[in-house]
């Protein structure tokens, strides 16, 4: 049995596969994910789990170089934003629309969906190297 700490397989398997600078999506239980893009759904009911539950347990096995969020994520959710820069204070992050994180999902290996119910909860993770 896997003794580190991201033990779904899908996810697991996601995170291995990864190289500089591909990207790997977290998102809320309302996040539409496009067509073709692998969705990892961890969903089980409101709340559960929640995403800073996956952002934390994916960053212990992802090296991390920048994220990415929407911009509307400043004023609707703040204390979220305010969360994940305390998980990542030395990661360059980048804003933009709501509507063009959307749009950028279809370039990431995979979503993971959360049961997240707080709006503009989503980012982009953009691997870095450990060397």
């Amino acid at each position: 049995m896997k003794k580190t700490t991201v033990i779904n397989s899908e996810l697991s398997t996601v995170i291995a596969g990864m190289g500089h600078m591909d990207w790997l999506s977290i998102g809320d239980a309302g996040m539409p994910v496009p067509m073709g893009t692998k969705k990892i759904d961890l969903a089980l009911t409101k709340q559960l789990p929640s995403f800073l539950d996956v952002l934390k347990n994916v960053l212990s096995e992802l090296e991390v170089q920048k994220i990415y969020l929407a911009e509307e994520m400043k004023t609707q959710n703040p204390e979220q934003l305010q969360a994940v820069k305390d998980l990542m204070p030395n990661v360059d992050i980048e804003f933009m629309p709501h509507s063009q994180l959307k749009k950028d999902l279809a370039q990431t290996h995979a979503f993971v969906r959360t049961g997240e119910m707080t709006p503009f909860s989503n980012i982009i993770l953009e691997s870095g190297v450990t060397f």
